[in-house]
């Protein structure tokens, strides 16, 4: 189930954009301003985020920009404005679509699902992070240009934290999403192949590192 963050500081336009997105099976995350739209992207792993412009705190231009400097997930700016001025600076902050209130909600749900397809068939590509380059289709780990065959879930570990660098994930969303939800060992297996990584990338020059998170689980953050 893809997950939707919605920021707006008006009650009725988030709640009736949240129930437009969960009628079409989306899973729906709500903040009031910016900066709370930024504190729950720490936390949650969200696949797209519809964002208003005219928010106290932390405005949609801004935080539209503050999104593009960490994450990889399309945006889509809703506002009343329409000047060409206006959309030229939302542009400019790194949204990838505009969508003027008041708008059909059958709109709204066909620009979601475009960007999700297109990020989608994106997500398919390989990596470049700084010097880490990930071939997914050959299951290829490269560090300035040193070569590394991993074992099958090490690989999709790393390839999974590597495409949400700088996002915390606990050990039970990492077993989900790289074991399974039908996983029978514990938590304890995200610390053993988290160790053979470091182990592994321990004398090699890199711009990158996998940083315990105490008491919440592990995040890849580029230095």
């Amino acid at each position: 189930m893809k997950t939707i963050l919605i920021a707006d500081d008006d009650d009725y336009i988030r709640s009736l954009v949240k129930d437009i997105l969960m009628r079409e099976g989306y899973k729906v995350l709500v903040a009031e301003n910016g900066a709370a739209a930024l504190e729950t992207l720490k936390t949650e792993l969200c696949d797209l985020a519809v964002v208003d412009i005219m928010m106290p705190v932390m405005d949609g231009y801004e935080l539209t920009s503050e999104i593009r400097k960490i994450y990889d997930l399309p945006i889509i700016l809703l506002t009343a404005k329409s000047q060409i001025e206006d959309k030229e600076k939302g542009f400019e902050s790194g949204t990838d679509d505009y969508l003027i209130k008041p708008f059909e909600p059958k709109e709204l749900i066909f620009r979601v699902n475009a960007l999700l397809r297109r990020y989608g068939n994106a997500s398919e590509t390989n990596i470049n992070l700084g010097s880490l380059y990930i071939n997914k289709k050959g299951y290829e780990v490269k560090i300035n240009h040193k070569i590394f065959m991993l074992p099958l879930k090490e690989f999709e570990l790393l390839t999974f934290l590597a495409t949400h660098p700088n996002q915390v994930f606990s050990r039970g969303h990492l077993i989900e999403k790289i074991w399974g939800l039908d996983f029978e060992g514990d938590e304890r297996t995200v610390d053993v192949h988290i160790k053979r990584l470091r182990e592994r990338f321990a004398s090699i020059e890199k711009d990158f590192v996998i940083k315990t998170i105490r008491g919440v689980g592990y995040s890849l953050e580029v230095l």
